[in-house]
């Protein structure tokens, strides 16, 4: 890749922001599609928010993307936000053009779309969601709009939990329950589809999972955990290990990274070539 003064611009913005796969994903996609950009990742403190987007604004950056702690503050500093990014209340994604700044959520997308590829269709199915941070509210807004028979959320505090619930009760009804309630198992026991999106598991405590019951979980759930590091987590190992169908979070990290390339260039991504480098780079 060759950097001249003609390059387009794209990057990250997020703290800490070091550890970001982003760079090694997009600009894996670049090279393979002969294009004049470059990716790059930089730090920005949350008291300087403001100040960043006002420069790369300046700078002419095509667009970037917004990670941890920023999603949710950027709104009010863009121009225009898409449908999802309204209903999740988090931004991940922004397109500059000619100085309009639009934002956008792609994380529904790339979380639909993952499953989307491995021929998992989520209409008419009864899905338990683990977890209810900031991760759950694409996976709930995608399940919402994919026409989800029925969703219930498992957490370890379901009044802590209530906030985000409440924000999507205007678009469907969805029960919240203890993880480890005996009704939250009954769910679980009639569940298509268990998503885990919380971070245990993650590196390094990858010996760690949600307290999901296999006693209480039908032999043809589909298990989507949307942790990418490591790969295989141990919940996707135990339901391996029963039999269970199961998609890695790294599907999901490469789609909604291929949707954000679209919306910057115009131009559809080799997937294959972003899955290798991110696979490459986590192997290290």
């Amino acid at each position: 890749m060759t950097i001249t003064g003609t390059t387009k611009n794209l990057g990250v913005i997020g703290c800490p922001i070091a550890h970001s796969l982003s760079p090694v994903i997009q600009n894996a996609a670049i090279s393979k599609s002969g294009l004049d950009y470059v990716y790059i990742a930089m730090p920005v403190e949350k008291e300087a928010l403001a100040e960043a987007v006002n420069g790369l604004k300046s700078l002419g950056f095509t667009g970037f993307n917004v990670t941890i702690p920023h999603k949710e503050a950027i709104i009010p500093l863009l121009d225009k936000i898409d449908e999802s990014a309204q209903m999740i209340g988090a931004v991940n994604t922004v397109v500059n053009n000619q100085g309009v700044l639009t934002g956008y959520n792609t994380d529904v997308d790339g979380f639909v779309g993952a499953l989307k590829d491995v021929g998992y269709e989520i209409a008419g199915k009864s899905v338990a969601v683990l977890g209810a941070g900031g991760a759950a509210r694409a996976v709930l807004c995608g399940l919402i709009r994919e026409g989800a028979k029925e969703i219930s959320v498992g957490v370890r505090n379901p009044a802590k939990a209530m906030a985000v619930v409440n924000d999507f009760s205007k678009y469907f009804p969805i029960e919240v329950f203890e993880w480890h309630d005996d009704a939250f198992k009954n769910k679980t026991k009639n569940a298509n589809l268990i998503v885990n999106t919380t971070p245990l598991g993650m590196y390094p405590n990858v010996d760690a999972m949600p307290p999901v019951d296999f006693d209480f979980v039908s032999d043809d759930a589909f298990f989507y955990d949307i942790i990418y590091t490591p790969m295989p987590t141990m919940l996707m190992k135990e339901a391996e290990k029963r039999g269970h169908r199961t998609l890695g979070g790294a599907a999901m990290l490469v789609k909604q990274g291929a949707i954000a390339f679209k919306l910057w260039t115009g131009v559809a991504p080799d997937e294959t070539i972003m899955m290798k480098r991110l696979i490459d780079s986590l192997s290290k």
